[in-house]
């Protein structure tokens, strides 16, 4: 960050407080025993080129405030996008009216004082981009161009796009926390089609940072994005069977994203969920080891505190197969009689544990089996555990890729996937707020024809 952007971050990091601080003292005019306060304000490009043509341009610029009051054990909120003085105190006390309607709630209220972050680490998190619209489309047109010549089966293109944010939150509450998160996002991603005399495929890839020097090259996102759809050319439907199924790295995410569900406070206080009272049990293969790492230094899912002003701090939520804890707020927390986690909000940088073994390495340890390159619906019952989702990928033999594969569904109950997790490659994919390698589960259930 320059000097000039560092000192207009600070002043809108001073402006955006003091409306904090106003909408609070606002709060406790009105009779509120306790309150808090978020404001974000946000700016971006987004550009898609399409064939060379642009498609869309868009510039945003949003800001919103959010007060939520107590009094006693009764919760009110409000929100508004005017942040004059009189519009302060109106949603304010319109929250307080809310309140006086609302039923009481025991576990309604603010995340303990002595919980609240003291010290913000500097993360790294805003890096802002200097991107004006040309460079934006001469960035995509450069991307889809690089797919678009990569082979001569690729015959169309669903576009390449280019996006760049910043934004800014503060969050304040009535036991004297003051905290900002300043964040940048930097996008770059590409679809296209490729046909033969079998029909047509799709398929894209995309890089997306906090700091636009980390972007893959325009080049290495185009070509990405045409391998990835000429090698689906000719897939066909494999028979009903079982057997073992790779997850690639990208879509094994989401079998991090089902656990937190699960571990999750909502859906533990509701009962429903397979993970209740499991803390102390197995619930994964021997071996497998799932944290949280909040304070990673640019990474897309790091923050100093969570939306309470809670304190995030590394913790294990799964170790040697055993779970540790669950994903709590303070609301979840209360309702569990257990204490806040830091997660109001969601995670922030989950991990599972990579082994040593490249995606080759564990396409060869499977032998005989089916790799998920893609997802389709949703299908996940958080109560039971069942599975059920649509897949496209590769149908493997003697550990080599022999032909795609489409139209099918894979099958399985999370408790008995979790607990057959086999390995975990060492091809982490960052992109996002579930960091994973690709992962080898024992049997699943592949439908087809």
């Amino acid at each position: 960050m320059s000097q000039a952007e560092a000192i207009a971050t600070a002043a809108q990091e001073a402006r955006l407080s003091e409306i904090v601080t106003d909408a609070l003292q606002a709060a406790r005019a009105q009779g509120a025993s306790a309150a808090e306060a978020g404001v974000s304000a946000s700016q971006g490009l987004s550009v898609t080129v399409r064939l060379g043509d642009v498609e869309t341009v868009e510039h945003n610029r949003d800001k919103t405030l959010a007060i939520t009051v107590y009094f006693g054990s009764r919760t009110g909120s409000a929100s508004t996008s005017d942040f004059s003085a009189a519009a302060i105190v109106d949603t304010a006390r319109a929250a307080c009216t809310i309140a006086k309607y609302t039923a009481e709630d025991d576990c309604a209220g603010l995340a303990p004082r002595e919980l609240m972050a003291r010290e913000i680490p500097e993360l790294a998190l805003c890096r802002p981009w200097s991107l004006d619209m040309e460079q934006a489309i001469t960035l995509a047109r450069e991307c889809e161009d690089h797919a678009r010549q990569a082979d001569d089966r690729i015959t169309n293109s669903e576009g390449a796009t280019v996006s760049t944010s910043e934004g800014l939150e503060v969050y304040g509450n009535s036991h004297d926390f003051l905290g900002a998160i300043a964040t940048t996002r930097h996008y770059l991603g590409c679809s296209v089609i490729a046909q033969d005399d079998a029909g047509m495929q799709r398929d894209h890839w995309y890089s997306v940072v906090r700091d636009a020097g980390d972007l893959e090259s325009a080049q290495a996102v185009g070509q990405k994005a045409a391998a990835r759809a000429l090698r689906r050319l000719g897939a066909r439907q494999i028979t009903t069977r079982e057997a073992p199924v790779l997850y690639e790295a990208p879509m094994a995410a989401s079998l991090l994203g089902h656990f937190v569900s699960a571990a999750s406070g909502a859906n533990l206080y509701r009962k429903s969920s397979f993970l209740l009272d499991q803390i102390g049990e197995p619930v994964f293969s021997s071996g497998v080891n799932i944290y949280e790492r909040p304070h990673l230094r640019g990474a897309l899912g790091s923050t100093p505190f969570d939306n309470e002003g809670v304190a995030t701090h590394d913790r294990d939520l799964v170790v040697d197969g055993v779970l540790q804890g669950y994903v709590l707020d303070s609301y979840s927390g209360r309702k569990l009689k257990m204490q806040t986690t830091g997660n109001a909000g969601g995670v922030h940088n989950l991990m599972i544990t990579p082994g040593e073994q490249d995606l080759p390495d564990l396409l060869d340890a499977m032998g005989e089996g089916l790799l998920v390159t893609e997802l389709i619906g949703f299908g996940v019952n958080g109560l039971t555990g069942d599975y059920s989702r649509g897949a496209v990928g590769f149908w493997v033999e003697n550990g080599e890729i022999q032909y795609p594969v489409d139209e099918i569904t894979v099958a399985g109950n999370l408790k008995d996937m979790y607990r057959g997790l086999r390995a975990v490659g060492a091809d982490v994919d960052t992109r996002g707020n579930f960091r994973t390698g690709s992962i080898l589960l024992d049997r699943m259930t592949i439908a087809g024809k």
